[in-house]
């Protein structure tokens, strides 16, 4: 059996008539969207789902008193995840590749939820980890958020007070991270208590580095673990109760967060879905699922996810239909009575009827899971691994044996889909990403131009392999340089802002910023030589970069003429040993 992507013809729901001639919606009377996405919660990192290693009643209740699906797939790492969430089309469609250096960028011809819902009157916002673009219009602001405030990258070096950006603007984090999106969330559902709202509340945590309030940490730091992974050998136990008490910081937040609503009158009239963007990224208790975060395998993509309506939903409903995040979109469409007509072909399907305690006769779909070559396909009773290998997901939900010879017609159908699959959805990825960075829109004035997009040249390196929270050092060679491939969408004047480290022994070196014939210059005429950062506030070592409190300095105004160039920075005189450490530009039109 081949599955093929469903093109969904949304039929009226209960909710329709909350919609107006013009297709607007009704203040007060379409329900409210609160959709919380966490990073690198896996599957098991949940006391509902049977770990006693924690406990997360705040979310757990969504379950018990909504709906709670038990077999959702996502994909096996961050940015393809949020880009299915977003568009309901499998991440390939829409360009997202990678997870850093532009191959996150969700492409500017998909459609995105908080389009759809905000055109259809509701009003928008994000707060947290975007990861599908950052330069406008792959900026949240270009993608229907009337409110943005977080991160545009994929992972971020601080969780204690840091640099982050409200609607393009660099701005200072207050507190713990989570606490923060979550008290911004908040203010967001006060102001918007008499109209209908989309939140979307991405989370940063439990991703690395792992850093977490005392509150939540002493309760882990000496506790004994009752469950280990299934090759506990392979267990570190130190990061996994780090883990775990940033997944109870998370629950604490989420309980903030439905309190409030609840305190608003808003509950009732407010569906919330909860889930994970993929499996966990190190070895701990997960149900004995094979595989994590980055694999195909049933480890590195079941992700928990609750649907909590009240008065709505019957309490207790448990769905275990294989379901994907493709489908978030359609659903969400269907519920609020939207009347969205989708301008893509979607791949999703709506999960209404099964929400709503229908159950289909059978459940004849495939969902897909693909990541650096590797392809799994998941039945409702079966998966393809991306060797081809085939495991009774039934009888042996922790992909022991291969079946292979047992079942010689399943194992043909699902190779036979995979290869559809592949032919169809990859083939609309092109071999070589030709997308520039856009610069200077004419609808938004900020363009921030990171390390982590750019390319160095000589001696200049990253200060670690992951380019997502990097920095530029060793800038010692006058001749080195660092460039971005751009497109400036809009003529104009642009102030720029370049955020810098330098000694004081290294002062004086001279550089320019230029753009097709155009150039400014500036000098580093002030020391600033903060310490690396971030390993004061690690329970667990780190594997990305440690970050810095990088100096803003106003280089002055260049004129950019509309089109495609180079966007170069470049030294032009090193009177000392270096000539700065580069975090990044940021042009404003002026």
């Amino acid at each position: 059996m081949v599955c093929r992507p469903i093109l969904l013809v949304l039929c009226p729901f209960l909710f329709a008539c909350t919609m107006n001639d013009t297709g607007q919606v009704h203040e007060g009377t379409s329900p409210n969207v609160v959709l919380i996405l966490t990073d690198d919660q896996g599957w098991g990192d949940l006391s509902i789902n049977g770990n006693t290693n924690l406990a997360t009643p705040n979310i757990d209740k969504l379950g018990k008193e909504g709906a709670i699906f038990d077999h959702f797939y996502v994909c096996p790492v961050c940015s393809p995840t949020r880009a299915e969430i977003l568009t309901g089309r499998y991440h390939l469609r829409g360009g997202v590749y990678d997870t850093s250096e532009g191959g996150e960028r969700l492409d500017l011809d998909e459609v995105t939820i908080a389009q759809y819902f905000k055109e259809a009157g509701y009003k928008t916002a994000g707060f947290g980890k975007w990861h599908n673009g950052m330069q406008y219009p792959y900026h949240p602001n270009g993608r229907g958020f009337d409110e943005f405030y977080g991160f545009c990258s994929g992972h971020w070096g601080n969780y204690f007070s840091p640099m982050l950006e409200h609607n393009g603007a660099i701005v200072k984090g207050e507190g713990f991270i989570i606490d923060d999106l979550t008290d911004k969330a908040i203010s967001f559902a006060e102001e918007s208590a008499d109209h209908p709202f989309f939140l979307y509340l991405p989370f940063n945590t439990p991703h690395g580095p792992m850093q977490v309030p005392d509150q939540w940490w002493n309760k882990f730091q000496s506790k004994s673990l009752e469950l280990k992974h299934r090759q506990p050998e392979k267990e570190d136990t130190l990061n996994t109760k780090a883990a775990l008490a940033m997944c109870e910081n998370i629950d604490w937040n989420v309980g903030r967060l439905n309190q409030k609503l609840s305190d608003l009158g808003l509950l009732e009239n407010t569906i919330i879905i909860f889930l994970s963007d993929n499996g966990p990224d190190r070895f701990r208790w997960n149900g004995g699922m094979k595989g994590k975060k980055g694999d195909v395998d049933e480890g590195g993509v079941r992700s928990p996810m609750m649907i909590y309506w009240k008065d709505h939903i019957i309490p207790g409903t448990t769905i275990s239909n294989i379901a994907s995040a493709i489908d978030i979109l359609p659903t969400l469409v269907d519920l609020t009575g939207i009347g969205t007509s989708f301008r893509n072909p979607i791949d999703g399907i709506n999960l209404t009827p099964l929400i709503m305690g229908e159950q289909p006769d059978s459940w004849d779909r495939l969902v897909y899971n693909y990541w650096n070559k590797k392809i799994g396909v998941r039945s409702q009773n079966y998966l393809l691994d991306k060797d081809n290998n085939l495991y009774d997901m039934i009888s042996d939900p922790g992909q022991y044996e291969v079946i292979n010879t047992h079942n010689p017609e399943i194992l043909s159908s699902l190779i036979e889909a995979k290869e559809h699959w592949k032919a169809e959805v990859m083939s609309e990825l092109p071999e070589k990403d030709l997308r520039t960075f856009p610069v200077g829109h004419p609808e938004f004035r900020y363009t921030q131009i990171p390390a982590r997009d750019g390319i160095a040249t000589g001696s200049i390196r990253r200060s670690n392999r992951w380019p997502n929270c990097s920095f530029y050092t060793n800038w010692v060679n006058v001749e080195d340089s660092i460039y971005w491939d751009v497109e400036v969408m809009s003529a104009g004047q642009f102030a720029v802002d370049l955020y810098y480290t330098c000694p004081e022994s290294d002062l004086g070196s001279r550089f320019s910023i230029s753009f097709l014939e155009n150039a400014l210059e500036g000098t580093i005429d002030t020391a600033h030589d903060p310490p690396l950062t971030g390993m004061e506030n690690d329970r667990y070592p780190r594997g990305n970069s440690y970050v810095k409190d990088f100096k803003m300095k106003e280089v002055g105004t260049i004129d950019l003429r509309e089109g495609e160039g180079r966007l170069v920075l470049k030294a032009l005189e090193k009177p000392g040993s270096q000539v700065m450490d580069f975090r990044l530009l940021m042009l404003r039109r002026v």
